[in-house]
């Protein structure tokens, strides 16, 4: 009896933004406190501050209002200007899991004199629950709506 592999198609989202890619990859990592969806917190406390340590194995976290931090994953590549890769550790039951790995991986291409910004959530880590987050994911109020946000915030 062979098994059977479930492969689960990855969420994709893309915008454009009005910066070079070094400024959009800038504002994208350090700047996300100033485009995050306030409501996409998983901590008890309030979102002040979002929180991504510049550098392949660091922390993508949230700091409440009360000091309190809360983790979502880490840094897996740093590759400024041109590509960034999260490990998203939140599960479906929006928790953090330091076992759960599904990969958030973000590219940052010249275009014209803009920048392309494309954006690939690879949802395998999930199992089971893998289409169902898919579905969340790709709904227009997850990875569509936030970056949208994060067009705006670029300007």
């Amino acid at each position: 009896m062979t098994q059977q592999t479930i492969t689960i198609a990855p969420v994709r989202k893309r915008t454009r933004v009005n910066a070079d890619p070094a400024r959009a990859f800038e504002i994208f990592t350090q700047g996300m406190s100033r485009w995050w969806p306030a409501e996409h917190s998983i901590n008890r406390s309030p979102i002040a501050a979002i929180v991504l340590e510049p550098r392949a194995g660091g922390r993508w976290m949230e700091r409440g209002e009360d000091g309190s931090e809360c983790q979502w994953g880490q840094v897996l590549a740093w590759e400024p200007p041109s590509r960034l890769v999260l490990a998203w550790q939140i599960t479906a039951q929006w928790q953090y899991d330091p076992e759960l790995i599904t990969e958030v991986e973000v590219r940052f291409s010249p275009d014209g004199a803009g920048t392309l910004v494309e954006l690939e959530h690879r949802l395998a880590g999930y199992g089971e629950a893998a289409e169902q987050m898919r579905q969340v994911f790709d709904g227009p109020a997850a990875w569509e709506g936030t970056l949208e946000r994060f067009a705006k915030a670029v300007g």
